[in-house]
């Protein structure tokens, strides 16, 4: 379907007024998004704001999406940028409810990266696909010279079939719907800062990088009816949920005891002075479901899941958290990129 082009090598400059450096996840990309992005190219798959977009083709439902990725180091325990990139654009199809079909790849490459890094990271993809249930069927590679790309970068998107009649996003969210939380949380973001400034612990935190269809596809095909379904990346599980409550318009109220961190986790947050909760992940994602679905989806994602608040009846598109010191706290959205180039 695609074939991958060469081009070598060209000088890529930036614009002196971009202020922000390194990624997103907080108030600024959304001011961007609000301000620059949704006004520019606003229609109604867009406005929708979801990880991907949804649409109908001569009767067939499709779900497109694209993500970069600029993760650095390259490789961290639990993975590298080429199953990030797999997987983190095969978890965008998946939260809009599809299942992943193909992928396409971009490489932007360094002049001077090693070819076995490159072969490692092409061999990771080629694994991440195959586990994904995925194909990569088109791409692009591009080369930059010495010291304009930090090694290497990767754009991925991808298209899946949606199979349902159900609408996944935050506008379907009810009161009274159950916050399901997949997994602990923290462990991407953990992971890759514990390489960067060496922090060792007694046992090596890995990322939770992993493709998140199959568990979803498995609450849709057991009748399970999901409201919204997102993936905690940039910003983590706070950021997320502040999105969703103000798309809802509706009040989220969670229990920090109920969402599980490792202490592992919870120990390299303390030392760098982090929160779990705003820190990204690559296999972790939230379900809105009725309450009387609650206990079968549950089960379905296994023990690892955790029933961790509601949605309540107010509309002040707040997110408000119950510590375990019993007091209650606004939740706010992350207002700053605290872990960069984490994906």
């Amino acid at each position: 379907m695609g074939e991958f082009t060469l081009s070598c090598p060209v000088p890529i400059t930036q614009s002196p007024t971009i202020l922000m450096a390194h990624g997103s996840g907080g108030t600024m990309m959304h001011r961007l998004l609000e301000t620059m992005f949704l006004p520019a190219f606003q229609n109604d798959e867009l406005l929708a704001q979801h990880d991907g977009a949804s649409f109908n083709i001569n009767g067939a439902r499709l779900a497109f999406t694209t993500d970069s990725f600029v993760v650095r180091p390259l490789f961290f325990p639990g993975g590298d940028i080429g199953s990030l990139a797999v997987n983190g654009t095969v978890n965008d199809l998946a939260m809009c409810g599809a299942r992943p079909l193909y992928l396409s790849a971009g490489f932007i490459l360094e002049e001077g990266l090693p070819m076995d890094s490159l072969e490692r990271v092409v061999a990771s993809m080629r694994a991440a696909a195959e586990t994904a249930g995925v194909h990569i069927v088109t791409g692009d590679t591009k080369v930059v010279d010495k010291g304009k790309g930090d090694g290497l970068y990767i754009n991925t998107s991808g298209i899946g079939v949606v199979e349902h009649d159900l609408t996944i996003a935050p506008q379907s969210v009810r009161p009274g719907d159950s916050v399901i939380l997949s997994g602990d949380i923290g462990r991407h973001g953990m992971a890759v800062m514990a390489v960067r400034e060496g922090l060792e612990f007694e046992s090596q935190i890995e990322s939770d990088c992993a493709p998140l269809a199959s568990p979803v596809l498995a609450l849709l095909d057991a009748g399970i009816a999901v409201r919204c379904l997102r993936d905690l990346t940039r910003g983590g599980l706070a950021t997320t949920l502040v999105e969703i409550a103000r798309s809802a318009r509706l009040h989220i109220h969670i229990h920090e005891d109920a969402i599980p961190v490792l202490e592992d986790v919870r120990g390299a947050c303390e030392i760098l002075g982090l929160d779990p909760m705003y820190v990204a992940n690559e296999g972790r994602f939230i379900a809105f479901v009725p309450p009387e679905d609650r206990d079968r989806a549950l089960d379905i994602l296994g023990a690892s899941a955790a029933h961790i608040g509601d949605v309540t009846e107010a509309n002040d598109s707040l997110v408000t958290l119950k510590s375990t010191i019993g007091a209650t706290r606004i939740v706010d959205m992350l207002s700053g990129e605290q872990l960069p180039r984490i994906c």
